[in-house]
């Protein structure tokens, strides 16, 4: 994964991506205010993400954070509710993630020194990787294939393929046994 800094003064207005991040505000509002597993829901789950929301894949509500529509989903995710996903430097998730309730992925944070800045790192989360309740992806992190994050754990790093990592800040415990698992 690149994960090249990139720094956004928000103090330059940007007309493009302030009409982006309102009509995604206001579908997630109405996502978040819509019944669950309906048609409405998915026409509205699709008009959020388009074509980077792959077959298969849902969204449970509620839903925040901003520059969510940029965020690529591949297929037969599962994501629960209560995620915060702060996107403006690139959210991927690759195919079969499962994404607990209350989860943040988080790709951009302040500079210290000048809260106007944004600085900017992608966070890529690898197949059919699982992601407890709870927990934080922080900027420039990549979870590997079949890695799990453990509730509540807050990640800093990178989490190899096959990885359990936990706590706050995560560390790996134990590698799971590569050859159990079905290539999807």
């Amino acid at each position: 994964m690149d994960c090249k800094e990139v720094r956004v003064d928000m103090r330059i207005p940007n007309p493009k991506d302030r009409e982006e991040n309102v009509r995604a505000a206001q579908i997630m509002f109405q996502m978040n205010h819509t019944m669950p597993f309906t048609e409405e829901y998915q026409t509205l789950l699709k008009e959020l993400f388009g074509e980077n929301l792959g077959e298969g894949s849902y969204v449970a509500a509620p839903i925040s954070g901003a520059c969510v529509s940029t965020m690529k989903i591949g297929k037969n995710v599962y994501i629960n509710s209560g995620l915060l996903a702060m996107a403006r430097g690139g959210i991927a998730i690759e195919d079969g993630v499962r994404i607990a309730a209350n989860v943040q992925l988080i790709s951009n944070n302040h500079d210290p020194y000048d809260l106007s800045i944004l600085t900017c790192k992608p966070v890529l989360i690898k197949k059919a990787a699982w992601i407890g309740a709870g927990a934080s992806i922080l900027p420039g992190v990549s979870i590997g294939k079949h890695a799990i994050v453990g509730a509540a754990s807050v990640v800093t790093k990178d989490v190899p393929d096959y990885a359990v990592a936990v706590g706050n800040p995560a560390r790996v415990i134990k590698y799971l046994d590569a050859s159990r698992f079905e290539e999807i």
